[in-house]
């Protein structure tokens, strides 16, 4: 098997439009969470969101770039876009045909969707903008990625709630470490903050009316966040020829279903994920240092998070450090794996655990470091990222430091 590694990264997110920016913002602490500025947000209970402020796609797109693309889509293609460069590939003609597009995302062209059905209910519309489908179906970040970039291998979507980008990054982890892809474009992407998306939201009854305080006693509920993370993914011995500045090596994947209850969390299905990404890395659980949490705030996943890292971790879980940086952009259901997945890999780069803000007290069963309000500079070697879905669908990425 080949090893994997990370050469590019991209990201737009609540705290940066690039992933120094997000990186460094993450560092400091820095709240990407605020009022929801959509349509129709003076009707809304829910007041916050982590949503991409000062954006304007007109920066990244010309006019007529811009219409077939729906916000999400829109955000991948400039992650994906800042990863090429990042990684200093040239897209020739073999490398076209032999690099895979994979891109997660939980709900697509929510936006467009509105909009649509908008046009439609209250201004009386006769019929839909021609448009519609082609913005709003689940594939379209990876077929725009592949179009806008030119790449003709293996392209599709992964549609997986909350581990969508998880799933797709693992899965081109697994195609190019096997040969069947010389490399892969691979993340996720999201945009849902808009007025249908955030009544439904309100609906569950999983919101929290005004930050996020993932694993501390007080915390009252999730935030709704957007953004995009996509990845480079090459061998080793690939980019180690060409003289690429290797980001670090993806060692493990793993993946389970809880074949539960479709909302409650279960952690014995989460902790299969998490040992399944130890066993596919060759790690003891002693090997790794810190974990990117999937961290919502919602009183049942904290603790069942907490639960399901002292089953697969054993003793070794009370010396992990573990950070939700839910925290600080809210939850971007199928593009938070991504951005997760690029904090993880710069906290083993340069040596420091992002912070879990909004920490205030300690909860009982909640019991391990969570790295409260402060980033930790600290060795690591080896790190997580977790990921856990409504539907029961878990999927975890360990990562190593180059």
């Amino acid at each position: 098997m080949n090893r994997i590694v990370v050469t590019g990264q991209g990201v737009i997110s609540p705290i940066g439009h690039n992933a120094a920016d997000y990186w460094a913002n993450l560092t400091k602490g820095v709240s990407g969470i605020g009022p929801i500025t959509c349509q129709g947000a003076d009707q809304l209970s829910q007041k916050n969101a982590g949503e991409v402020t000062g954006y304007d796609p007109l920066k990244y797109f010309s006019d007529k770039e811009i219409a077939p693309l729906d916000r999400t889509t829109q955000f991948a293609v400039i992650a994906a876009g800042e990863a090429l460069a990042q990684s200093g590939l040239t897209i020739d003609e073999p490398l076209s045909l032999r690099t895979a597009v994979i891109v997660g995302t939980g709900i697509g062209g929510q936006s467009t969707i509105d909009e649509s059905f908008r046009r439609l209910y209250e201004e009386k519309k006769s019929r839909a903008w021609p448009l519609t489908v082609p913005k709003l179906m689940p594939n379209a970040p990876a077929s725009q990625v592949s179009m806008f970039l030119k790449l003709r291998g293996p392209a599709f979507g992964v549609v997986s709630a909350c581990a969508s980008a998880t799933h797709a990054i693992g899965l081109a982890f697994q195609m190019v470490r096997s040969g069947m892809a010389e490399a892969a474009f691979a993340g996720g992407a999201e945009s849902c903050i808009s007025y249908g998306a955030m009544r439904s939201w309100e609906a569950m009854r999983v919101m929290s009316p005004d930050v996020c305080r993932p694993f501390s006693k007080d915390r009252k509920g999730m935030i709704i966040g957007e953004g995009a993370g996509m990845f480079v993914l090459e061998t080793f011995d690939r980019a180690k020829a060409r003289g690429a500045n290797i980001l670090g090596e993806i060692i493990g994947f793993g993946m389970s279903a809880d074949a539960g209850d479709l909302t409650a969390p279960d952690k014995n299905g989460m902790a299969r994920a998490m040992r399944g990404a130890l066993e596919d890395g060759k790690l003891a659980p002693s090997d790794v240092q810190y974990v990117n949490a999937h961290g919502t705030g919602t009183l049942a996943n904290d603790q069942t998070e907490t639960a399901a890292m002292h089953v697969a971790f054993g003793d070794h879980a009370k010396k992990l450090a573990i950070s939700s940086t839910k925290s600080m952009i809210g939850h971007a259901l199928g593009a938070a794996g991504a951005l997760e997945l690029s904090a993880a890999l710069m906290a083993a780069r340069e040596g420091v655990a992002p912070p879990t803000t909004g920490y205030v007290e300690r909860d009982p069963a909640c019991d391990l470091d969570y790295v409260p309000n402060e980033a930790r500079q600290m060795p690591i070697n080896v790190a997580m990222s977790n990921s856990f879905a409504f539907g029961g669908l878990n999927a975890v990425l360990a990562l190593r430091r180059m």
